[in-house]
């Protein structure tokens, strides 16, 4: 019976996603009698989390005395852009607690599940445990190797090319080598991730806008690397419209939605950007190019998933896709297409 609310939590914590990031996605259930009373998620960063939300979708609130909450993610015990929501539990009188998993952040970290037992609430931990780390796998990565959650995406060839050949004179158009279902699911992943970065080659190659156009969501935060600062004002990517990061080693001022951060390009480059959107509290972060930058962070192990689409077509030379040791973890059917989705062990 636990599962089946905790996996309802789970449901409710997804709609969440992309919109309330640096926080985790959570969702909330309040069951009486084997009925639900009340449901909710955290809906945006800075709002209200997802137990207040359930508690305050209930309407007869006597019945909360003689009720079970349940949660994807142990319930916060400190003040932050919110109060305690196991404050508003004990002071609720909620007297049965049911948790998908224990929040490592440092400033949860079991505190919040003690607070409730000290108040005499019976507390269940572990309930669909793994679904439920997976879920905020973005959030866990974050807080635990101290940098943003690193999804890598290309597209190649049935022979296994991710572009032709191109060169400073001959800038042609990229060939697309997916279909339309392929770009929508990529759109939507833009919307679920807090930042997008490409290599300079691409940037000046592409001239991508890197936003969210074929799908409803916010657009990430786009970055780019511009070492000498080669790239023209003019692409997409400097247009000011969305908040861009460009590291260099050239000292530019910053503008609206234009960071320019100096960098050390003789010294570790990736782990320095990783560091700076650690700092700046970027969670997720999807790599989508080129084939330098995509090598880079293979060869460095600096990678959490990576997520491949075959196209159905064949470029015979050019640009040859870069390489995974780690054997496929899923693999889905997109028409004519194939999407090969990797985890890093």
């Amino acid at each position: 019976m636990h599962k089946k609310y905790i996996q309802r939590c789970i449901s409710l914590a997804k709609n969440g996603a992309g919109f309330v990031s640096p926080n985790p996605m959570v969702g909330s259930v309040i069951v009486y009698n084997n009925i639900i009373i009340g449901e909710g998620y955290h809906q945006k960063f800075g709002n209200a989390h997802a137990e207040v939300n359930a508690i305050n979708a209930v309407y007869n609130k006597p019945l909360l005395r003689e009720s079970t909450l349940y949660v994807n993610l142990e319930p916060c015990s400190h003040f932050g852009k919110t109060p305690p929501c196991t404050d508003l539990i004990i002071k609720n009188k909620i007297p049965r607690v049911v948790i998908g998993c224990v929040d490592e952040h440092s400033k949860v970290a079991g505190k919040g599940i003690l607070k409730l037992q000290n108040s005499g609430i019976d507390v269940k931990s572990g309930v669909l445990e793994k679904e439920s780390i997976e879920l905020n796998r973005r959030f866990f990565t974050f807080h635990k190797k101290k940098r943003p959650y690193i999804i890598l995406k290309w597209a190649q060839t049935l022979d296994g090319f991710i572009d032709i050949t191109r060169t400073k004179n001959n800038l042609s158009h990229p060939r697309w080598i997916t279909n339309d279902i392929s770009r929508s699911l990529v759109h939507k992943w833009r919307a679920e991730e807090a930042a997008i970065m490409v290599g300079t080659n691409t940037a000046e190659k592409d001239n991508p806008k890197l936003n969210v156009r074929e799908w409803t969501g916010q657009n990430p935060v786009r970055v780019v690397l511009d070492r000498s600062m080669r790239l023209s004002n003019q692409l997409f990517l400097f247009d000011q419209s969305i908040p861009t990061i460009v590291f260099t080693e050239e000292n530019v001022m910053s503008k609206r939605n234009l960071d320019y951060v100096k960098i050390n390009f003789e010294d570790h480059v990736i782990k320095q950007i990783l560091n700076y959107l650690y700092e700046k509290e970027i969670l997720s972060i999807i790599i989508e190019g080129g084939q330098k930058l995509l090598t880079s962070f293979i060869k460095q192990f600096l990678w959490d998933e990576a997520r491949v689409f075959i196209g159905n077509k064949l470029f015979y030379d050019g640009v040859k896709a870069p390489e995974l040791n780690e054997s496929v973890a899923e693999q889905l059917q997109l028409e004519e297409s194939k999407l090969l989705i990797f985890r890093n062990k």
